[in-house]
């Protein structure tokens, strides 16, 4: 679920927002997905750490289906982390906090 501290993109803007020099961190998750909505707050506490120094977004694979497809989705949640438009590192499942920094710092 997108919220005030996390944006909601869909596939027809994830081009375009992936493509910034500034890291983006893309959370594909579903409304229906139990460990999508537990790891929730520790994605909303990484966006008030890391703001202005990573974009982080939620992409809900069951209302866009081309992106996830494209990136071979299979098991959610899936974290995938962007600069510059190629995929630098991806996390698949519910993980804790420090795996996500350790993830986001591959970027920065």
């Amino acid at each position: 679920m997108a919220s005030d501290k996390i944006p909601a993109i869909d596939d027809a803007a994830f081009q375009a927002a992936i493509s910034s020099d500034i890291p983006c961190l893309v959370d594909f998750w579903a409304p229906w997905c139990g460990p999508c909505k537990a790891i929730g707050p520790v994605i909303e506490d990484l966006a008030e750490e890391f703001k202005g120094k990573v974009t982080i977004l939620k992409m809900n694979v069951d209302d866009n289906p081309v992106t996830p497809g494209k990136f071979g989705i299979r098991a959610i949640p899936t974290l995938i982390l962007f600069k510059s438009g190629e995929v630098v590192d991806q996390i698949t499942g519910a993980v804790g906090k420090k795996q996500l920094v350790d993830l986001i710092n591959k970027a920065l």
